[in-house]
This record gives C-alpha cells, sequence and structure tokens, in this order.
C-alpha cells in the first residue's frame, strides 16, 4: 500500500481485511465438520464457522458496496485470486490437529474481540453496526476457545504437549495483526477504525492471563511472519484451501442455487 492512498481505496482494503480473515479461518473451521473428537465439539466447531461465514457477509458486502462496481460479496469470496486476499497469514495455515486449532482459535478470537469492541465505537455507522452484531458472537468464541485451551493445556501430560507445540508454532504469526500500514493510518485518521498497534497491549494482557491458566509458557520470540493483511505473500496453503472452496463458481461461473 503506498502513502499515498485515498479514502475510498482504503476503507475497502480496511473491508477485505475484515471479512477476508473471517472467510478463510471459518473455512478452515468448517473442515472439522464430521472429523472433530466428539459430537458436541463437531457441532460448535460447524457453528462457529457459520458465525464467522455469517460475518463475512457483512463485511464483503460493504466492501463490495464501497467499490460500487456491482459486485457482490459472493464475488468477492469466490472470484478473487490468492494474491487478492487481504487476510492475516495465521487464518490460513492448515488446521493441525485439534490442539492447534483450538489454540489457534483463541489466539485470534481474542484479537478480533479486542478489534470489535474499538469497532462498535466507529464513525462510519455501518461498520459499528457489524461490528455490533459481530461481538456478541465473537465473545462466545473467545469464552469457548478460552476454555478449551486452558482444559488442554491444563489437562494430560499429552494434551499439554501439544498445546505447547501448537502456541510455539502458532505464535510467530500473532504479530501481523498488530502491525501498521498506510491503510491503517487513513482509517484512524477517519476514525472508522484503531491503529492495530494499539490493540496490542490489552491483547498481550488477555493472552497472557489465559496461557498462565493454562500453564503454557509464550515464546519469547517477538519475530512474526506477514505479507497477508497486505496481499505482498501469503502461504501456499491459501491457493489449495481456494481451490476447493471456489471449486463450484469457478467450474459453472454465475451458478445459483
Amino acid at each position: 500500500m503506498t502513502a499515498d492512498i485515498n479514502k475510498d481505496e482504503a476503507f475497502t482494503q480496511f473491508l477485505l481485511r475484515m471479512g477476508d480473515n473471517t472467510l478463510i479461518l471459518g473455512h478452515r473451521v468448517s473442515e472439522w465438520c464430521g472429523h472433530a473428537p466428539v459430537l458436541e465439539e463437531d457441532i460448535a466447531l460447524a457453528n462457529t464457522a457459520l458465525d464467522m461465514i455469517g460475518q463475512t457477509q457483512m463485511w464483503l458486502g460493504l466492501a463490495a458496496e464501497v467499490q460500487g462496481d456491482g459486485k457482490s460479496a459472493d464475488d468477492l469470496a469466490f472470484l478473487r485470486d490468492a494474491w487478492d486476499f487481504r487476510n492475516v497469514l495465521l487464518c490460513e495455515v492448515p488446521n493441525g490437529d485439534f490442539g492447534r486449532t483450538l489454540m489457534r482459535k483463541f489466539l485470534f478470537d481474542a484479537w478480533h474481540s479486542i478489534q470489535l469492541g474499538r469497532l462498535m465505537k466507529s464513525s462510519d455507522e455501518r461498520v459499528a453496526a457489524i461490528a455490533e452484531k459481530a461481538s456478541k458472537e465473537v465473545a462466545y468464541h473467545l469464552e469457548r476457545s478460552a476454555d478449551t485451551v486452558v482444559g488442554l493445556g491444563d489437562g494430560t501430560e499429552e494434551s499439554h504437549r501439544r498445546m505447547q507445540e501448537s502456541l510455539n508454532y502458532l505464535w510467530p504469526y500473532v504479530g501481523e495483526m498488530f502491525q501498521s500500514d498506510a491503510v491503517d493510518a487513513e482509517m484512524a485518521a477517519a476514525g472508522i477504525a484503531p491503529d492495530p498497534a494499539s490493540l496490542r497491549e490489552e491483547y498481550d494482557a488477555l493472552v497472557s492471563r489465559v496461557l498462565s491458566d493454562a500453564t503454557l509458557t509464550i515464546p519469547e520470540s517477538r519475530f512474526a511472519h506477514k505479507g497477508g493483511r497486505t496481499g505482498a505473500m501469503h502461504t501456499e496453503h491459501l491457493g489449495h484451501l481456494l481451490t476447493q472452496m471456489q471449486w463450484l463458481q469457478r467450474a459453472y461461473p454465475g451458478a445459483k442455487w
């Protein structure tokens, strides 16, 4: 993103970032449908994925409206290529085992809950309305993922080991959620969204409290993978995910239920 990006372009990019995060992570969570370790978790994960796809519909629907070129939320979800997506890399990496899936979900939910809390005060009424609606769902998502992380982290020797390994693997992806660029500066100046960096202190306090209860150790390294939210670089995993998610519309353009 260049420093001279205008407000409409920045607004569109911000909305794509919000919508792509929930779309891609929602798809990842949905991959557990029929495969979770117990029926209750299977249903809970499927419902969580549906919540996130519903949030995607609102964010991408508004992005299409702001773009003003006749596209729909479905067009943005199913007809863009990998390099046009703006989700953070944390959302696109493969699920791994059940523990890694819930650890990733917790690390995202913690950020998501704080972000939506700030967005409820957005100067743009449409953004504030979406944030208010989504925040009710995300409050449950965070409670559930945090409780599961604590239960597994402070559970058996095996579950603790797996959760620590999951945290070690995922932690380098956390930092990208707090990196700022010209889009964020424009949104902050307009009062539409907060500077991502301003969320880090509250995030660290929340995450540290939960992981302490889970008897897990946060890695000391502050190294952060980046490139997803700017579109500069995605992992190979996003392309594979999109071949599944977009297959129907690619094979049968314009197909409708």
